[in-house]
């Protein structure tokens, strides 16, 4: 059974853009209903939940994507997984189903014990955090507290799963993969609107999206785990899950490093905001953020969906290809930053007016700085993700103290300084522009000539 990773074709790229922008358009649809029906104080809650669960992802530790790549050398023909660099391929380039199954195993080995550390860490110290805020909250503290609970089970359920992921995207299932998110993003829109309606607030929104994730997370199971895999893999014997970790552990650590770096340059503004300012200003931030945010992710949709195929290419050293694929990415993430960001600036407030908000965006100039920021991270991010795929991790010490930079100048620019919500903005954008922001794009441009 030779079925190897599926090619790449203008109907994944197109599906990826579908499931993205129904992604934006569910969240587009949804934030009047939040903004809305909910105070701005609820709103700044809300924020907090999307940071905390952004934050519980980095407990991945950089193994997702790793797992994806090497479940993409695998259905690539390798031999054997390496700690750096990349195995011959096989002969006939056939699938070593032993391989694939010792992967398997080990995902899920590593991804249980991933799901204990979430809720031991939800538990003690997330208890410890929401403590804290319910000393200042003056909405409905019973809503808030049935919302954590379920914030709680659905991000240790959450990351049980997660290779599944993994699988689908490794196998260059692109097209399912991303059919399957638009069912979950239409149950959890339905959903979350029904409920917010019926006026259930902050538990609208979590019990739609664990409803939203379960149903994911079946569909995946269904797609991957087909009678004929199943009879393959129960037939075979795996490869030593241990040695599976320890080849794929060292760049999965460069790579947890990174995602922990990036986190604190993108994500540690809301925590310091929440200490030193207003939950009204945060809220104001947080959605700004947010709008920005999905405006960044569409512009990584090209590049998102060729993930595999960079990966395979890499596997047979085509530079020709890379070099296409990657200034293909990098004209259109530029093209969608400049509509996107002129369509924000112009008619962002405007449309909040309209559907009376009880929550506003950022000023003219300060959301101006953002989309900058923003894109110049997202140039660095495409350089970065190439060179990553020849599965060499030159970039996690920059992004670790890049991390570390950022939160030492937002304490100096909120509590040292008193910048307010600017120095939000300005400490990421400042620590970037040092260092990342050209090297990364540099050093790709070198190895392609």
């Amino acid at each position: 059974m030779r079925k190897g990773v599926a090619e790449i074709s203008r109907k994944d790229v197109i599906w990826n853009y579908i499931a993205t922008f129904f992604k934006i358009g569910s969240g587009l649809i949804l934030l009047p209903f939040i903004l809305k029906m909910m105070p701005t104080e609820t709103v700044g809650i809300w924020t907090i939940f999307t940071t905390i669960t952004t934050l519980i992802a980095l407990l991945d530790f950089g193994f997702n994507p790793s797992f994806t790549r090497n479940v993409t050398y695998v259905f690539s023909g390798v031999k054997e997984l390496k700690k750096k660099g990349i195995a011959e391929l096989n002969e006939n380039n056939d699938i070593d189903y032993g391989l694939l199954k010792g992967t398997i195993s080990a995902m899920r080995w590593f991804y249980s014990r991933m799901a204990f550390i979430v809720l031991f860490l939800l538990l003690i110290v997330g208890n410890i955090y929401m403590f804290f805020l319910l000393q200042s909250y003056t909405g409905d503290k019973i809503d808030l507290c049935i919302a954590w609970v379920i914030l709680i089970i659905l991000n240790a359920y959450d990351i049980y799963t997660l290779y599944y992921d993994s699988l689908l995207q490794g196998k260059g299932l692109i097209k399912i993969s991303k059919q399957i998110n638009v069912v979950g993003q239409s149950l959890y829109l339905i959903v979350a609107i029904i409920l917010i309606a019926l006026g259930q607030g902050l538990i609208a929104i979590v019990s739609a999206q664990a409803l939203s994730i379960i149903v994911r997370r079946f569909l995946s199971y269904r797609v991957f785990f087909t009678n004929e895999i199943k009879s393959t893999l129960k037939s075979i014997k795996n490869q030593n899950q241990k040695e599976i970790i320890s080849a794929i552990y060292p760049n999965a650590l460069k790579i947890g490093l990174t995602s922990i770096g990036s986190f604190l340059v993108n994500k540690s503004a809301i925590f310091m905001g929440s200490i030193f300012l207003t939950l009204s200003e945060v809220a104001m931030y947080g959605i700004t953020i947010q709008v920005v945010g999905i405006l960044s992710s569409l512009a990584g949709v090209y590049y998102n969906s060729y993930i595999p195929k960079i990966t395979q290419l890499r596997t047979t050293n085509s530079m020709q290809q890379l070099k296409t694929i990657f200034f293909r990415g990098s004209v259109i993430q530029l093209f969608i930053f400049i509509l996107g960001g002129l369509a924000f600036v112009l008619f962002g407030n405007y449309a909040l007016d309209i559907i009376d908000s009880q929550t506003k965006f950022l000023g003219t100039g300060m959301l101006v700085a953002i989309l900058i920021i923003s894109f110049l991270e997202r140039n660095h991010s495409l350089a970065a993700g190439f060179l990553l795929a020849k599965n060499e991790v030159p970039f996690f010490a920059a992004s670790l103290w890049s991390g570390v930079a950022t939160v030492l100048l937002l304490w100096i620019l909120l509590d040292v300084v008193h910048w307010g919500v600017w120095g939000l903005i300005l400490a990421q954008g400042m620590v970037q522009l040092v260092y990342q922001n050209w090297k990364w794009p540099l050093v790709f441009f070198k190895e392609i000539r």
